[in-house]
């Protein structure tokens, strides 16, 4: 077969494959792929269908005349060249397929969409691209590039049963049967052995197991203390993939051999992870850059193993024992969203421009560019950073303002933007140009707008060492200021405990990110557990605050934090005063008065409808009975009084004094009303 668009250039391909093929006595088949002239329908109309049918009858005839009763032609209209030639090769079961190197000139430029290129690396049969610039090209004209079918090694993944089996056998060999049964799992000293028992097993049991462990310890809010501590300890003990599954990858999602994109790859790794591999690399351009690229089996590996784990958590979730230390259902669910979101090199991509947004105010603070026409979902392509870890950055001011940039950034990640970088351990930090560069941004957090104005009014209460004010705040985040099973001054005796420590450390040891990671310790030992997101935020605050701390160890995370507060504030009241604003709050003001007016009407009866209603809960009937009793008493006489007030009043016969004297007692009725209501919160 040959491809050919009947140029002039095409055609000479088309020569040199009929004289091939009588030589040997083989049949020819010429395709001619015709672009449509609205590429944007879905639908091709009655013109494009007869200009193939001419197109096929001009075919017909050219290839009768060079190659005879041997000679079949095809004229087809498509979109893609090359996805149209490969795919009749593969109807018409052809051995050998020829192309000219019409475009070709020059490997050293990027051609994504070079027709002969991508016909050599995505077909199956012999492909031969003959060198159409030569004046005339025959059977001895120049092979650029020849390729043979290769039989690519096709492992066939580990059949279900038998995954499980093995699974199965090492939870047993470690003794995890127990962690599901026995009713010692609130000990301390129990769930700690259990922890470490579950650690070696998700080690055993692979990169797979190791990852969900890694992405596990960053929910200190799906699992206990013991449990967080030792996941964080999994290493991954991956070993690198050779340079052929690199290269195979890499060029499966350039859809071009590797040589057109890249003047070399480093065959060494940078890291080897469970999911990628990282390495340097060349542009043809002479750009220095860093390429990860995804394991070929990573994706079946891991959607395998979470089905397993699916199964698992229908099984066994249910259990109470279980579920006294993790929540079977929620850690699947953290765990598929988590990993298919590193299985989607896109999402990392949108991280890192996202942040960049993030970053623009903090001229000592970036992240690297994306090649974004070489990246796809399995490959990145991401500037190199030629740096050196920041803890080898040199002593400059530059440095002492890069660490107050960094640590102020994340406060505005994470309660400005909701937005934040979720692994900010040293290796992820770089040192160049003067500025700290963020690496990595497959682990990322979000934070909605309630808790985020939570956390503004609780780093307020610890700015100003407010402990009463710092525990309202931290119960109204968990949505726990009723709970009448909480022992709230012993709540507050704890938090007041872990503030007065931080507050009266060293300067370096001021560190916000592990307060809050102990008050999340407090809040689980209570049951009234910090957000999700919020504890992984105080885990990303603890590295970043460590991170700081080296490079500038004078600096007082609570001095940044305030100042930051403080502009933050004044920035939203600037904008509460904007005259739209106000307008639109007024509105607001105006239609909630409305609303507590009616309200009032509907309580004394002068508004027909539905009474208000009170939702109540207490301990015992008793005590229900005998505040209800008096609450009724205390708004019907206030609701009275307000009444006889109004009628004293246009009364041509009532003295002055006596409408007063109502409005008076009415009022006094409802501040004792509303007092009561407070005192019992």
């Amino acid at each position: 077969m040959v491809g050919t668009d009947r140029s002039k250039t095409a055609d000479q391909a088309v020569l040199w494959a009929a004289q091939f093929a009588e030589r040997y006595g083989a049949e020819l088949f010429v395709v001619q792929v015709i672009l449509p002239q609205h590429p944007s329908t879905t639908e091709f109309g009655a013109a494009e269908h007869t200009r193939a049918a001419v197109a096929n009858d001009e075919l017909g005839n050219f290839v009768r005349q060079i190659a005879g009763e041997r000679g079949h032609s095809v004229a087809v209209i498509d979109r893609d060249p090359a996805s149209a030639i490969l795919h009749a090769a593969e109807q018409e079961a052809i051995d050998v397929l020829v192309v000219g190197n019409s475009g070709m000139a020059g490997r050293k430029e990027f051609l994504l969409g070079n027709v002969p290129n991508r016909i050599s690396h995505n077909s199956r049969c012999t492909v031969i691209i003959v060198n159409t610039r030569s004046a005339a090209a025959g059977p001895g004209a120049e092979f650029l590039h020849a390729s043979k079918p290769s039989v690519e090694s096709s492992v066939s993944p580990p059949h279900l049963g038998a995954r499980a089996a093995h699974i199965a056998t090492v939870m047993a060999k470690h003794g995890l049967k127990e962690l599901f049964g026995r009713p010692e799992i609130s000990n301390a000293s129990i769930r700690r052995q259990q922890a470490q028992r579950l650690r070696a097993a998700l080690e055993e049991l692979g990169p797979t197991f190791s990852k969900l462990g890694q992405v596990l310890s960053t929910r200190p809010d799906l699992l206990p203390p013991e449990y967080i501590e030792e996941l964080a300890m999994l290493q991954n003990h991956v070993p690198p993939m050779p340079e052929s599954e690199v290269v195979q990858v890499a060029e499966q999602e350039l859809r071009v051999p590797w040589e057109d994109v890249f003047e070399s790859i480093d065959s060494k790794p940078l890291a080897a992870g469970t999911i990628a591999q990282v390495h340097r690399a060349t542009l043809e351009t002479g750009d220095r850059v860093v390429i990860k690229v995804q394991r070929p089996t990573a994706r079946a590996e891991i959607e395998q193993d979470l089905g397993l784990l699916e199964i698992f958590a229908q099984k066994v979730g249910q259990r109470p024992a279980l579920n006294q230390v993790i929540n079977m259902e929620a850690v699947f669910q953290h765990l598929s969203t988590s990993l298919h979101r590193e299985l989607d090199f896109h999402q990392e991509i949108g991280n890192i421009d996202r942040m960049r947004t993030v970053l623009a105010d903090y001229d000592h603070l970036a992240v690297p560019s994306v090649h974004h026409k070489l990246s796809t979902s399995r490959l990145l392509v991401m500037e190199e950073i030629q740096g050196v870890p920041i803890a080898q950055a040199p002593e400059s001011p530059e440095r002492i303002e890069a660490a107050r940039q960094l640590l102020e950034s994340y406060y505005k990640q994470i309660m400005v933007d909701g937005f934040f970088h979720a692994d900010p351990h040293p290796g992820n930090l770089m040192w160049w140009n003067d500025r700290i560069y963020i690496l990595d941004f497959g682990m990322v957090g979000a934070v909605d707008a309630n808790v985020r104005e939570h956390l503004l009014l609780l780093l307020m209460a610890l700015w100003k060492e407010d402990v009463d004010f710092l525990s309202d705040v931290t119960l109204m985040m968990t949505g726990s200021l009723d709970r009448s099973d909480l022992d709230i001054p012993l709540f507050k005796r704890e938090i007041g405990e872990i503030m007065a420590k931080y507050r009266k450390a060293a300067l370096v040891e001021m560190q916000i990110g592990p307060l809050l990671q102990e008050m999340s310790a407090i809040g689980f030992r209570h049951g009234v557990p910090l957000p999700a997101s919020l504890t992984l935020a105080a885990k990303a605050l603890a590295q970043v605050q460590l991170a700081t701390a080296n490079l500038d160890p004078k600096l007082d995370p609570y001095e940044v934090a305030g100042k930051f507060l403080m502009r933050v504030t004044v920035k939203r009241m600037g904008a509460a005063l904007d005259p739209k604003t106000l307008l639109y709050q007024s509105q607001k003001l105006k239609v909630r008065a409305e609303r507590v007016v009616e309200a009032i009407e509907h309580l004394i009866g002068a508004r027909p409808g539905q009474k208000l209603v009170v939702n109540f809960r207490a301990n015992s009937l008793e005590e229900i009975v005998r505040r209800t009793g008096r609450r009724l008493t205390l708004g019907l006489t206030a609701a009275a009084s307000i009444l006889a007030s109004g009628f004293t009043a246009t009364s041509a016969t009532a003295a002055e004094w006596i409408p007063v004297t109502f409005g008076v007692v009415a009022g006094l009725l409802i501040v004792g009303l509303f007092l009561d209501l407070i005192w019992e919160r």
